[in-house]
């Protein structure tokens, strides 16, 4: 039998990780599934819960709460799978602010959605990307993308709000940031040959399609095509970014002269002039980094998400 291991960020969501134990519980012995429930405790404690539960041979390790609970068990994960410790397929159910990881990889938010797709048991095997640099000069792996300048700030001041949530905080946060991060850096960016050398505001490396909670940074991605989708904006005026803003929301801004897309196994970004801030799926990569290197590693994990004919 199927084992689960379900690791739960209990200050997700405000609160809603733990709130949601509950129901987790009742709603996983109703689908009949044989689980342990563990609550995190500290930054990169799911990661080694996760690495700890392949190593002791559970098949589906799940993690509930946001983008960063998910990056750090898909961290773990990989982590496991690397040392030959064991290998398990990912869960989640996303009650986090922007659930972008969860979207990408084709999970619906909610608890309820979440618990009845990992009752299905519908299983994809998805690409997974690697970045080394900033904290991070040992590597650390994503699974929706890595954003480099605008986005990056949005996302840190997005976390400093308190009465704000979900996407509305995401909102609000872009136009902050249009007032504080609007001189873009001077970067060296490097992909299949390619070398351009800008002003960039931002530079998304996606593997999923969304971040912010709803900025279709890659409408077009899929995450098992075996390609990182890439969304290099230059610099632009602020009545400009602020005009940005609506196509980044209706998956439009390819058509919009200050954007480049590409697709690329890997990229290489350096800050010629100026400073790098990044994310991957959210979490912290750097404040003030100078480089950063993206890979995609292809077919790497099961993850278990909504199968296309029920998908909405």
């Amino acid at each position: 039998m199927t084992r689960y291991k379900i690791i739960v960020n209990p200050i997700s969501g405000r609160g809603a990780g733990e709130s949601a134990v509950p129901t987790i519980e009742s709603r996983l012995r109703e689908y009949g599934l044989d689980h342990h429930l563990v609550r995190t405790e500290r930054p990169w404690h799911a990661a080694e819960l996760a690495q700890e539960a392949a190593a002791d041979g559970y098949e589906v390790v799940v993690a509930v709460g946001g983008d960063g609970i998910a990056n750090e068990v898909l961290n773990g994960l990989m982590l496991a799978k690397g040392a030959g410790e064991g290998e398990a397929a990912l869960g989640l159910i996303g009650l986090g602010r922007g659930n972008d990881f969860a979207f990408g990889m084709g999970v619906p938010a909610g608890l309820e959605e979440g618990c009845k797709v990992l009752a299905q048991n519908f299983r994809r095997t998805v690409d997974i990307g690697r970045v080394v640099g900033g904290l991070y000069p040992q590597g650390r792996y994503f699974g929706n993308g890595v954003g480099i300048g605008f986005d990056a700030v949005v996302g840190f001041v997005a976390l400093r709000m308190k009465r704000l949530h979900g996407f509305l905080s995401y909102i609000v946060a872009a136009l902050k940031t249009i007032f504080i991060y609007y001189r873009a850096p001077l970067v060296k960016i490097e992909y299949d040959g390619n070398t351009i050398e800008q002003l960039s505001l931002m530079v998304s490396v996606m593997n999923g399609r969304r971040m912010g909670g709803g900025f279709m940074m890659a409408p077009q991605a899929e995450i098992d095509d075996g390609l990182f989708d890439l969304c290099i904006a230059n610099q632009v005026s602020r009545p400009r970014i602020l005009a940005l803003i609506p196509r980044f929301m209706q998956g439009t801004q390819a058509s919009h002269p200050a954007i480049k897309i590409g697709r690329t196994t890997q990229i290489t970004v350096t800050a010629v002039e100026g400073v790098l801030p990044a994310h991957a799926d959210g979490e912290t990569l750097c404040i003030e980094g100078q480089q950063l290197t993206m890979e995609l590693l292809p077919d790497q994990i099961d993850v278990i998400c909504q199968a296309p004919e029920t998908a909405g």
